[in-house]
């Protein structure tokens, strides 16, 4: 049988828990990580870019644009 990776996120404590108990009580397999798979540095910059466009911060390009920034 070909074996299936599935990341969730739980948002607290007690999801983690809700899922642990529905694994455990189908027999399935799991382990959590204690460390997020991401580089941090590169999840900060995500989430700065994220709040700097919400705060007006970012520009718009067109396609045309952008290939001639490319060039």
């Amino acid at each position: 049988m070909k074996n299936h990776n599935i990341i969730v996120h739980p948002a607290n404590e007690q999801e983690l828990n809700v899922i642990k108990a529905f694994f455990e009580a189908l027999k399935i397999k799991f382990e959590v990580a204690e460390k997020s798979p991401y580089n941090s540095d590169v999840v900060d910059k995500v989430l700065q870019g994220k709040t700097d466009i919400e705060d007006g911060k970012g520009i718009s390009l067109s396609i045309e644009e952008l290939n001639k920034l490319c060039e």
